[in-house]
């Protein structure tokens, strides 16, 4: 059976007895057209399942109302908060969105920036994978579209970026760990080529280093993959140590996670032994036993905010000059549970 095609402006004119200019405003609502007109026009629109071309619309106008979102794994929990955060945002400022996935793969985060120029979207956001080293491909991106860093970001590209204070987060967490009486602090942290990682690695050698505690390189662990499984890998070295950490410091929840079961399987007192502080504020942090203390990450107002940002450079721009640097810090805060608790 052959399949119907889409009803356009030009056929609803024809059965109105309208003009195409008159309909096409009918239907945007446009000033010069009469309420009675446009009901006519908007109920025949309806009757015919008529869909506006959007990408017709956008090369007009030059505007399309589009958003393009990379983001390295769409599965991460707080990844899918932040993606809340922008859809959220979006739909208050009339915009859409289209989400995809690097699979921290750099080839494919290319591939992803590219169909975004192809869709003609009006800007990007962009959360990069940890092993983008050659950034001349988003440089070309930003000559041509405005594009905003959020979360995985890197600083020799001059754009606005969405960060949250990883730094003070990381001391906080450190510090918070030394107020129990911690003085051997473990961190598993990422390998190079991770902003986040090396932000949260600056946070706990400037709290060792404020409170005269010396760093012992044997206690600073890094891994390319900062997964749930290398938590317990780590946690297996870790608790081998002649000299064994009193606390770990996981700069993700789910690392941290994998850590504590390790503790749980050979029967470390947790925190009395060792304690242990995560990174992100995860759904599976109140889940594993016992509660996982940790950062607590506002993913929701990471990506309104990103948006929020894109969104200006996108309807102020009159000099094509998307190449503008401005780096926005959002807070975090700690929270303390059974992990780290001594009373």
């Amino acid at each position: 059976m052959k399949k119907k095609s889409n009803v356009t402006l030009k056929e609803i004119a024809k059965i109105l007895g309208y003009s195409i200019s008159t309909v096409s405003r009918a239907l945007r609502d446009h000033v010069d057209i009469s309420a009675e007109t446009k009901a006519i026009v908007e109920q025949k629109a309806k009757e015919l399942n008529y869909m506006p071309n959007m990408f017709a619309q956008g090369f007009r106008s030059s505007r399309m109302h589009i958003i393009g979102v990379v983001v390295p794994k769409l599965s991460h929990y707080f990844t899918s908060t932040m993606i809340e955060g922008i859809l959220d945002y979006a739909e208050t400022k009339g915009y859409r969105v289209i989400v995809s996935e690097s699979k921290n793969s750099v080839e494919k985060q290319n591939q992803m920036l590219n169909t975004m120029l192809q869709f003609n979207v009006d800007g990007i956001l962009l959360s990069m994978t940890r092993k983008t080293a050659n950034v001349q491909d988003i440089l070309n991106i930003l000559d041509r579209k405005p594009l905003v860093l959020f979360d995985k970001v890197m600083s020799k590209i001059p754009c606005t970026q969405i960060i949250i204070d990883g730094k003070q987060a990381a001391y906080n967490a450190i510090e918070h760990l030394i107020n129990i009486g911690k003085r051997r602090i473990a961190i598993f942290k990422e390998t190079e080529n991770s902003f986040n990682s090396e932000q949260r690695f600056e946070g706990y050698l400037k709290a060792l280093k404020d409170y005269n505690i010396p760093i012992d390189e044997k206690l600073i662990f890094s891994t390319e993959d900062i997964s749930l499984e290398k938590g317990e890998q780590l946690a297996q070295i870790a608790i081998t140590l002649k000299e064994r950490p009193d606390a770990i410091f996981a700069i993700t929840d789910s690392c941290a996670i994998g850590a504590i079961k390790i503790l749980n399987k050979n029967k470390i007192k947790i925190p009395e032994e060792i304690a242990v502080v995560g990174f992100s504020n995860s759904a599976h942090s109140t889940i594993i036993e016992p509660n996982l203390s940790t950062i607590n990450q506002p993913g929701h107002l990471i990506g309104k905010t990103a948006l929020k940002y894109l969104i200006e450079e996108i309807e102020t721009d009159n000099n094509n000059d998307f190449q503008s640097s401005k780096t926005v810090e959002i807070k975090s805060s700690l929270i303390v549970r059974d992990s780290s608790f001594i009373v």
